[in-house]
């Protein structure tokens, strides 16, 4: 079956100044930031039994796997409870949203809200495998189900956000997504990344989207 080939350049400034920034700006943010992790991590731990921080496998650049982290937000035991509620997927694709999703706990609902959940990522991102700016990574029983053409967002380093997550955020298909992933990746660059950096920042500020 035939399918559009994105258009994906090297770029090695680009990308070599790319993780410099990663490097320098997740480290800064993670000692400033670091009252705030004990402080999520002790409400996580107080209103919920199981670990604070929730490690998953998730693919990344070109299909390699590595440890994605985020705050707990479910309870345990929540992956177990998937198959019995896959018929209530709100996205119309591969990846999994449900607005009332019966697994995730009272004060992770706030943590999804104001997208803190997702600050561990900031240790992905000074290890390498993530960066700030990228498509989302996924789940490796999500890239299973994925075709050709939408395997194509495996093409560069997956990101904390990228275009979907501040045009919209849960509300987007799983289509719009995988177009505006490659969309990205076409377009990737310094101020592409500024631009989506600041978007995000006012989608999670107003609330844009979130569950």
């Amino acid at each position: 079956m035939d399918y559009r080939k994105v258009n994906i350049k090297k770029k090695r400034i680009y990308s070599f100044f790319k993780r410099v920034v990663d490097i320098f700006a997740s480290f800064i943010l993670i000692v400033l930031l670091s009252w705030l992790y004990l402080i999520l991590a002790i409400l996580v731990k107080c209103t919920s039994k199981g670990p604070v921080i929730y490690t998953s496998q998730r693919v990344g650049k070109n299909g390699k796997l590595f440890k994605f982290y985020k705050f707990r937000s479910m309870h345990v035991g929540a992956e177990k409870e998937l198959d019995s509620l896959l018929s209530q997927n709100e996205t119309g694709g591969i990846t999994f949203k449900m607005k009332d999703d019966p697994r995730i706990t009272k004060f992770g609902k706030f943590l999804r809200k104001t997208s803190l959940d997702e600050l561990p990522q900031l240790f992905n991102i000074l290890n390498g495998s993530m960066s700030f700016v990228g498509p989302r990574p996924a789940l490796p029983r999500e890239v299973e189900q994925y075709n050709d053409y939408q395997k194509q967002r495996l093409l560069v380093k997956q990101g904390l956000t990228c275009i979907w997550q501040c045009s919209g955020r849960s509300n987007t298909t799983f289509d719009e997504q995988i177009e505006m992933d490659l969309e990205y990746i076409e377009k990737r660059g310094f101020f592409f990344d500024i631009w989506i950096m600041i978007k995000t920042f006012f989608a999670v500020i107003f609330g844009k989207g979130a569950e």
